[in-house]
């Protein structure tokens, strides 16, 4: 193979990879217990919440868009569904409300984004405060954090429990994996997210219902991070409804972008999706076991985030004006 074969075979996704292998090697090599079987299962489970986010911006990000409001969606809707069961609702009846709810403000920021023609950064930004703001104030009254009921039921098996050894919310987050994967490679709808990511004029000349399109990709990355606020409360019997003002969002668009999803929309598959989550993955637990402080592990991934949009905006411009930036 040849010099400019192996470059030319080297995309992002593949680069990405062989890091998070070089990292897994140097760690296993360096790190006491690194490579214990408890360790193994911890790394993957504590990411696994970070990739079901991240399969749900990958929806939006491959219809050129973007969503801020993914965590606060999760929190408030599963915190409140958690609140309704402890004050006497049906377990059903209520995770039936949260769902409904993240499906709903969804669907009006998807409706902002695609009839409003507001630009997705500022509608999901102020969704996020939005949501949160009013769950705290209507939904959620006087405390940060909801804790779990005792009678949630089966249902606390999908962040507590085990199947053949391995912990449920991995494998909840690959059968969402596996889901979102056959939705985009085999529907038809899966195939007009890609075509209107690649160039949304040549997909409304060609008959796509754009606008109809660009909802249904915010109401189902809605869907999911119910889906991923669900493990994340039954894992640790509580949702603190404080993870809006925290970093995880960076995270998740770190994750996705980190894996070679282009920001430019219609590039992009779950597989680069699961890469970034591995990489990040792998490099926040052995930052963990190295006793890194908080702080400098943020500085850390604020940097590969910066690094990741760099190479992403080098790759992937956004239009054919961007593209020629570099010839000018």
């Amino acid at each position: 193979m040849t010099v400019q074969q192996a470059v030319r075979y080297l995309n992002q996704e593949r680069i990405v990879f062989l890091l998070t292998v070089l990292l897994f090697v140097i760690f296993a090599s360096t790190l006491h217990n690194f490579l214990a079987a408890d360790n193994i299962l911890s790394l993957i489970r504590s990411v696994a919440v970070l990739g079901i986010l991240g399969l749900g911006m990958l929806i939006v990000v491959l219809g050129r868009g973007i969503d801020l409001s993914l965590v606060a969606i999760m929190a408030i809707s599963v915190a409140w569904a958690m609140q309704l069961i402890g004050e006497g609702m049906p377990v059903y009846t209520a995770l039936t409300a949260g769902l409904l709810f993240a499906i709903g403000v969804s669907l009006f920021t998807g409706i902002l984004v695609a009839y409003a023609e507001i630009p997705p950064l500022f509608a999901t930004l102020a969704m996020a405060t939005f949501i949160y703001g009013f769950g705290r104030a209507h939904l959620i009254v006087g405390t940060d954090v909801v804790y779990m009921p005792k009678n949630m039921g089966w249902i606390v098996s999908l962040g507590q429990g085990k199947f053949v050894g391995i912990p449920m919310p991995i494998i909840v987050t690959g059968c969402v994996a596996l889901v979102v994967f056959l939705f985009l490679k085999y529907t038809k709808i899966g195939n007009f997210i890609y075509a209107i990511g690649d160039n949304l004029a040549a997909a409304r000349i060609s008959g796509i219902s754009v606008r109809p399109m660009l909802v249904l990709q915010y109401v189902l990355s809605g869907s999911i991070a119910f889906i991923a606020g669900i493990i994340t409360a039954t894992s640790v019997e509580a949702m603190n409804t404080r993870v809006v003002n925290s970093n995880m969002i960076y995270d998740v668009i770190l994750v996705v972008v980190l894996g070679g999803v282009g920001l430019s929309g219609g590039r992009g598959n779950v597989r680069n999706v699961i890469v970034g989550t591995l990489l990040i993955g792998v490099l926040m637990n052995g930052m963990t076991i190295m006793d890194v402080q908080y702080t400098v592990q943020n500085v850390i991934k604020s940097l590969i985030l910066l690094f990741a949009i760099v190479i992403d905006s080098v790759v992937n411009p956004r239009d054919e004006q961007t593209g020629q930036q570099g010839d000018i």
